[in-house]
């Protein structure tokens, strides 16, 4: 009696912790990319980002110690990464309607309970065709964040398009029960993307009546912002020993993508149903742990899980899914869904303007006309032939 009265102080006072800890003893600092432009300006080219750093404490400042940047660049063809490009950057931070030049030092900027600190960064080459050289900028962007609950290093990585492709390339794909799939090339997608925006631009006057318009999960959530870099997971012993009991090749294997569920759900849910998961394998059910931890768990994609310069992040799955679906549809006027399909035919809807179309997407996606590899196809029309 003794023991399970320790069992449950001690599993008591861990989810107070867990609370505790993931609710206050945190930074609410969050870094927002606003919008960038491209021009040419003598002889040389700028690119000229705007970001905000936003503080969602009600009640607590928080500073920004130091902020720093570094750039890598890829062109177009298989994101193939370039160095050596020469170029200036120079960091702009306003004060009000003032803007003013860092010089290359961060001061430390104190940002107020429900404020917002703008950022403007200006990148110059000198190279008035840059657009013809390289294709995406990578700006990765290292900030320090410092408060009540001590310091915090954080990454963020923004995916900048010089040369946005403006050809619609559409490619179709038989499949059976009498449809066809016609896949839509789009440029690699980022969180500058506005993702009805972005869909809008590449399917109107492509989609016709009748259609249903599929789009992959993960891109959808890289063009929410929901990527994290692991360096900004603080995992801990708990993490490391959950991750233990999972498959390998499972995003939940790893110390980070463990902690990444952990700060959602916490500990407690993760390991009762874990136990569960394991009880109802035993005869023959499978599948109850993702039941019980909800669909996020199953989105995750740790590292490596797609494509470049993505594969240093972990992706975590979309969110406000049925409310995009509804708005998309009701400006395309066809039936729109998110879903998470894989080469082993495995089909997930996440969500749907018309749950009719799901039993039709759940059999004819088996085959996974977007691909699972770098095919950049991540929005797929499924059409009937008759």
């Amino acid at each position: 009696m003794i023991i399970l009265k320790i069992i449950f102080l001690f599993l008591f006072l861990k989810i107070f912790l867990d609370f505790y800890f993931n609710k206050s003893l945190k930074s609410k600092l969050v870094l927002i990319p606003q919008d960038y432009k491209y021009r040419n300006k003598d002889k040389s080219s700028e690119v000229i980002i705007n970001l905000k750093i936003i503080n969602k404490s009600k009640q607590k400042e928080t500073m920004v110690s130091n902020l720093n940047l570094d750039l890598d660049f890829f062109q177009s063809k298989n994101n193939q990464y370039l160095k050596d490009l020469d170029y200036e950057e120079s960091i702009y931070i306003y004060s009000g309607s003032i803007k003013k030049n860092i010089h290359n030092y961060w001061p430390t900027a104190i940002i107020k309970a429900n404020s917002e600190l703008l950022i403007q960064v200006i990148l110059k080459f000198r190279n008035s065709d840059l657009k013809n050289k390289i294709k995406y900028i990578w700006l990765k962007i290292f900030w320090e964040n410092y408060g009540h609950f001590g310091i915090t290093k954080k990454q963020d990585g923004l995916l900048v398009n010089l040369n946005h492709h403006n050809k619609k390339e559409l490619i179709e794909i038989p499949l059976k029960l009498g449809y066809k799939a016609i896949a839509v090339k789009t440029d690699l997608l980022g969180s500058f993307d506005n993702p009805i925006e972005t869909v809008m631009k590449y399917c109107k006057n492509v989609t016709k009546e009748k259609d249903i318009l599929t789009i992959g999960e993960t891109p959808l959530a890289i063009m929410q912002g929901r990527y994290v870099a692991p360096q900004n997971l603080e995992y801990n012993i708990f993490s490391k020993i959950l991750c233990y009991f999972f498959h390998p090749t499972s995003s939940l294997a790893t110390a980070c993508g463990m902690q990444l569920l952990i700060d959602k759900i916490g500990v407690m849910r993760i390991t009762f149903s874990l136990i569960l998961g394991f009880l109802f394998k035993c005869i023959g059910i499978k599948g109850i742990f993702y039941r019980l931890t909800g669909f996020e768990s199953s989105l995750i994609d740790d590292i490596s899980g797609t494509v470049v310069p993505y594969d240093k992040s972990i992706v975590m799955g979309p969110i406000n899914t049925k409310l995009f679906c509804d708005k998309l549809s009701k400006q395309l006027k066809v039936d729109v869904a998110v879903v998470d399909v894989n080469d082993l035919g495995g089909v997930k809807i996440l969500a749907s303007s018309n749950s009719s179309v799901n039993n039709i997407l759940k059999e004819i996606l088996k085959v996974n006309p977007a691909g699972n590899s770098d095919e950049k196809t991540p929005i797929v029309l499924i059409r009937n032939n008759i």
